[in-house]
């Protein structure tokens, strides 16, 4: 079975996926920043390593690590971990976007630029899989240092994809929209740390927002359990030609559809009326 490096599996996509896998017999490394989340995870008999994309040292030392539990022989990378920072993009400073995309993309490419390499010594052969977002394809307000990390990390992977196609290391997107998961209790911690809505001309729609983000189970229509990424994944892992893109729940076909064939100014009414939902 193939040896697949997940990040970012402490909870959500990440976490179902390092257990679903584990169970179906692939040789699983999951990838978290916190003590505790490693515990629990080898608890379940998984193999974990502490890896935080926001640091490069802490990214070469991961990646050292996971070449030696898997022999040199990594066949699947999943890049899974990502954080969302919620504000309006006027509210957003300098440091914060850093922050967003230390994680989100400088940290997710070094690492898959090192497994790329290590690929390469191995045959030139193996899958990389990023876990992007509907918000890679569309933008909704009120969440932009997080579709600007998506976006660059579609860009990333298709120029990737051209790059490598007369190898065998494949390059997937998968493109999910609402899951259940911890990411907008996490979100609303981010939002709490960074933003002042005091000072700020959106504090109104900060009041309504923090409602959306603490409410208790789904936020969203038509959200899928973390299981349907994982479903995506399993599927490229297993072709021979993999799928340059995965679209997950019914908002991702739709949103990506109706940008295709609405004006402008049609799509931004209906991204406007979503976002304030």
């Amino acid at each position: 079975m193939k040896n697949v490096l997940i990040t970012g599996c402490s909870t959500g996509i990440g976490y179902c996926a390092a257990i679903q896998l584990h169970q179906q017999g692939y040789s699983v490394l999951a990838t978290v920043r916190q003590e505790e989340d490693k515990h629990r995870l080898m608890a379940l008999g998984i193999s974990t390593i502490l890896m935080d994309l926001a640091d490069s040292q802490n990214v070469q030392h991961a990646f050292q690590q996971a070449c030696t539990h898997f022999n040199g022989q990594i066949d699947v990378l999943f890049n899974n971990a990502a954080f969302g920072q919620p504000g309006a993009v006027e509210d957003l400073s300098r440091a914060v976007l850093q922050a967003q995309f230390d994680t989100n993309v400088f940290g997710t490419q070094e690492l898959t630029n090192l497994v790329i390499g290590q690929m390469r010594q191995q045959g030139g052969h193996g899958l990389i899989a990023y876990n992007s977002s509907v918000l890679g394809l569309i933008s909704l307000s009120y969440r932009g240092a997080y579709n600007a990390s998506k976006y660059a990390i579609e860009g990333l992977a298709d120029t990737l994809r051209l790059e490598l196609r007369d190898t065998d290391i494949h390059i997937s997107l998968i493109e999910p929209g609402p899951i259940t998961s911890a990411f907008r209790a996490n979100a609303f911690t981010k939002y709490q740390q960074n933003i002042d809505k005091s000072t700020s001309a959106h504090k109104t729609t900060y009041e309504a927002m923090e409602q959306r983000l603490t409410k208790e189970g789904p936020a969203a229509p038509f959200t899928l359990p973390p299981e349907a990424v994982v479903d995506k994944l399993l599927h490229a892992m297993n072709s021979s030609h993999p799928k340059p893109r995965y679209y997950v729940t019914f908002p991702t076909y739709l949103l990506t559809t109706l940008k295709r064939i609405l004006p402008h100014r049609w799509l931004d009414t209906i991204l406007a009326k979503i976002s304030d939902s």
